[in-house]
């Protein structure tokens, strides 16, 4: 790796790490204030999409650092490409859907241009950088598309059982089961194209090396 890559690497690791540490701790005394337990609280924090993919973030850049085996799945050239798609996915849905249904101050609101904003920018930047271009295949796509539809059943399958859905566009209760399938087959079929460009932009970038 070279000497950019290795400090976007450690810059991303300690960005990602601060912002998911600070967002944990107003989240979860927040929910407590609210009279959550703790399960409950720790439950709906990690119901977010935002919260599971800047963990994954953490993950890849951790793997590229220390070489234990148990992230070696962090390091497959699949996941960094599909990473970069759902990161945008993140950075895209919140602007456009989310963003002034929930008016963020304070910590809150700086969490919140961390975790959808810079986070996902950042991640770019060192995926075009530091990653090794030219592997990603578009046959590879509809599992690189698993973890968001497992994703999508395990919010279904908890909302079902708590009453309760981390984002609107997900809410069975308020939209219905066939509504909420709509929806997800749309995120799932715009972070399907994400994938794409992300699979020719890392062909361009092969071919400009070589």
């Amino acid at each position: 790796m070279s000497r950019a890559g290795r400090v976007l690497t450690w810059l991303g690791l300690v960005v990602g790490i601060v912002a998911l540490v600070l967002q944990f701790a107003i989240s979860m005394q927040a929910y407590r204030a609210a009279g959550r337990d703790v399960p409950g609280a720790l439950g709906m924090f990690f119901s977010y999409y935002t919260i599971l993919a800047n963990i994954a973030l953490v993950l890849v850049y951790l793997s590229e650092l220390v070489p234990w085996r148990w992230l070696e799945l962090f390091r497959k050239l699949d996941i960094t490409g599909m990473m970069v798609a759902n990161m945008v996915l993140v950075m895209t849905f919140v602007h456009f859907f989310l963003r002034g249904l929930f008016p963020f101050t304070g910590l809150f609101l700086i969490c919140d241009t961390l975790l959808h904003y810079v986070t996902p920018i950042l991640y770019l930047v060192w995926w075009i950088v530091a990653v090794r271009h030219g592997p990603l295949v578009i046959r590879r796509v509809p599992i690189m598309l698993l973890p968001t539809f497992a994703y999508f059943l395990y919010v279904i399958a908890r909302g079902a059982w708590v009453h309760e859905y981390p984002y609107p566009v997900l809410n069975v209760a308020r939209l219905g089961y066939g509504h909420v399938l709509l929806n997800a087959v749309y995120l799932t079929a715009g972070l399907g194209a994400l994938m794409l460009v992300v699979i020719a932009v890392d062909e361009l970038l092969a071919r400009r090396k070589s």
